[in-house]
């Protein structure tokens, strides 16, 4: 434990990702393509985004199950058409193929609550029609990045852990993700530094304050998903990070 006040050493120049959670939903109502479009100008990365699929198929993105929270109709997605979602939300529920259209060149980290392996096969091929594979990631649990991987083998996956034990010999090779991707309060620089000796990146989500944003870059992660993208830009420089190259 530290016990002086000498300022944290950073590596010169390191990259961490800044990963916009649903946007900029601090200023702007999560998971819209005007949140998505605040997050880039910000200074993000990586926007981070939920999927699911309507009653005819049609990848949108939302986070929860319903629309009560958002947009106040208690009615499940999935009992509704793309049309009727348009339509609840006066546009405001984009489709996955506008989100990806209005981020580009940004990346995409797309999470799948709760998706079974059919909604997969269809965001994966949203995806791949609109030319996004190179700069789209996934996440979510471990059945459902193997259903990712069973999709797409050569995807880039951010697979959500939520223990100190670093998952097992034969899930890592049957998922084969790049990342690890872990509630920021989980993580220790120990863990991090085992899980780089090992060949993981790793994420940490969601990480509101600066001292929290500080304590991961100093701990050595490789993104910080966050609420409010410019407050982690601005410490990231300090820290002497980089973002990506734009």
């Amino acid at each position: 434990m530290r016990t002086d006040h000498a300022p944290v050493a950073y590596p010169a120049a390191r990259t961490v990702h800044a990963v916009g959670h649903r946007g900029d939903p601090y200023l702007v109502r999560e998971n819209t393509l005007a949140s998505l479009r605040s997050a880039v100008a910000r200074g993000a990365d990586a926007v981070e985004i939920d999927v699911r699929l309507t009653s005819d198929g049609v990848p949108v993105l939302l986070h929860d199950e319903s629309f009560r929270r958002l947009w106040s109709d208690a009615r499940p997605v999935v009992s509704l058409t793309a049309a009727e979602v348009h339509e609840l939300s006066d546009g405001g529920v984009p489709t996955l193929r506008e989100a990806l259209e209005a981020t580009g060149p940004a990346r995409v980290m797309i999470d799948l609550p709760g998706a079974m392996a059919g909604t997969v096969r269809e965001v994966v091929g949203v995806v791949r029609e609109c030319g996004a594979r190179e700069r789209a990631y996934y996440c979510a649990g471990a059945t459902t990045m193997l259903a990712v991987r069973a999709a797409d083998p050569g995807a880039e996956i951010a697979m959500t852990w939520t223990s100190v034990c670093p998952p097992s010999r034969s899930l890592v090779e049957a998922v084969a993700p790049r990342w690890l991707n872990y509630r920021f309060g989980v993580l220790s620089r120990e863990l991090v530094e085992a899980l780089h000796a090992d060949g993981f990146l790793v994420s940490a989500w969601t990480a509101d304050t600066k001292r929290t944003m500080r304590k991961l870059i100093a701990m050595g992660v490789d993104s910080v998903t966050t609420n409010r993208v410019a407050a982690l830009v601005e410490v990231r420089a300090a820290a002497g990070a980089v973002g990506l190259p734009r």
